[in-house]
């Protein structure tokens, strides 16, 4: 039950950042770009937060360098929670704030514990061993 419990958990916390990265790509794309540079920071950076949503969130999903994705997009989530939502007058704006930070920890979790038996870091492992 456990391993089917950390699968369960590593698809649903990859899930967003996987669908999120994705929507950047296409017509996404420029309408992210000044959204970033309306709060300050360079548009330029959106192909690696592109990178760090996809990579990161198919590393989850799939289990594979788990511990630096999961490490990666805790730092990813709070990075974004202090540069894009720290409108605390605005109900949505603190709830967003809030919901990075949970996803944070969830991550930290993971990166700590790694991805459980069902993934590729394990498999990885008992072929080396």
């Amino acid at each position: 039950m456990k391993d089917a419990t950390v699968l369960v958990a590593r698809i649903l916390l990859a899930f967003m950042f996987i669908i999120a990265g994705w929507g950047k790509l296409g017509a996404g794309y420029a309408g992210t770009q000044q959204y970033m540079a309306s709060m300050g920071v360079s548009g330029a950076l959106l192909p690696l937060v592109i990178f760090a949503e996809l990579g990161g969130g198919l590393g989850v999903l799939f289990g594979a360098l788990t511990r630096l994705a999961a490490a990666g997009l805790a730092a990813f989530c709070i990075l974004s929670a202090i540069f894009f939502h720290t409108n605390f007058a605005d109900q949505t704006q603190s709830i967003m704030f809030m919901k990075n930070f949970a996803i944070a920890g969830g991550m930290l979790v993971l990166a700590v514990h790694g991805a459980g038996a069902w993934s590729l870091d394990a498999w990885w492992q008992a072929r080396r061993s």
